[in-house]
């Protein structure tokens, strides 16, 4: 099967185009947002074929699975097909609802001949998708191994873009982690948070734009994964740390209760629990590694490649049907 699908957030995408088919990612000169093509800082097998909008419209393609309401349109300009008739289309919903959690309507809510996939419980609970055909295919991530050491005595962070995002990415919970105990934060547009947070630089240091292999080597040295999110879907970078035998604390917000057992850390809507412990996970390595076991052990089971791949597999034969 070829399947046209935007290069958007390249952590799924990496785990998406691990599967038989061949992808068919647009690509732009100036590699904007609607053509980054294929990625930069991940490893992609060489089944992932850039193409142009204009060699698009000689290319087969079987199967639309667009992430943005603009690519249904894009889609049907570049390939000279309309999205929903004669070209099937999944539409990718990574995110929670933006406005009112009980009211948001989901942009492809009742548009024909779209079938709808969530990448959590939460998120399919939570969108009005009125009568669309709705499906949820949980995250499934390459075991990453078990490499953690925890040799680094301070907690690991990562996020994208904390400062514009704010509360939604529980920004303004990393002063009280950073005073319970030394942060490494990682990921894109992570520099210049202490200073807008007004913390001591080596209480929070930034750790920008690495490439994964390394972030996984860096975030296994440090002792305890932090997860601060509040409204945001389930990060896999999370998942990426629990099967990296991390201990994890966890804002118990949106599906993170669902993907972290008690055993695997700490998750509690109490900060002061959180802070006790990182500091206790800090303080004690034999107890960080017993929660960072249990956390592999959860992430393996319930966020495996393989089941992942398995369940896409099944709605893109059903929705070519």
């Amino acid at each position: 099967m070829r399947i046209l699908i935007w290069h958007l957030h390249g952590s799924w995408t990496t785990s998406f185009v691990q599967g038989s088919h061949e992808y068919v990612i647009p690509v732009l000169p100036d590699r904007g947002p609607f053509g980054l093509g294929r990625a930069r800082t991940w490893d992609w097998p060489p089944n992932v074929i850039e193409v142009t909008p204009e060699q698009l419209r000689s290319e087969q393609v079987d199967v639309l699975v667009a992430q943005r309401p603009d690519e249904l349109a894009l889609a049907g300009a570049w390939l000279g097909r309309t999205p929903g008739q004669d070209l099937p289309v999944v539409y990718l919903e990574h995110d929670a609802p933006p406005g009112p959690a009980v009211s948001t309507r989901h942009p492809m809510a009742d548009v024909p001949g779209v079938s709808i996939v969530h990448v959590t419980r939460f998120n399919a609970v939570y969108w009005d998708c009125g009568r669309s055909p709705v499906h949820v295919v949980e995250h499934g991530i390459p075991d990453p191994g078990a490499r953690w050491s925890g040799d680094v005595p301070r907690a690991a962070v990562v996020v994208n873009d904390p400062v514009r995002r704010g509360r939604t990415t529980g920004t303004d919970l990393l002063p009280g982690f950073a005073g319970a105990v030394p942060l490494d934060v990682f990921g894109m547009r992570v520099s210049g948070l202490a200073a807008a947070l007004h913390l001591n630089p080596e209480r929070c240091r930034e750790f920008e734009d690495l490439p994964q292999a390394r972030m996984h080597a860096e975030l296994a040295r440090r002792r305890v994964y932090v997860h601060p999110l509040r409204w945001t879907s389930l990060g896999l970078s999370l998942i990426e740390a629990m099967q990296l035998a991390m201990p994890v604390v966890a804002l118990a917000a949106t599906e993170a209760p669902r993907a972290v057992p008690p055993a695997a850390g700490a998750i509690s809507t109490d900060p002061a629990e959180l802070h006790a412990a990182v500091r206790r996970f800090i303080r004690d390595p034999a107890a960080a590694r017993e929660a960072g076991l249990a956390a592999r052990e959860a992430a393996c089971a319930r966020y495996g490649l393989k089941r992942f791949l398995a369940d896409w597999d099944e709605i893109l034969q059903e929705v070519r049907a």
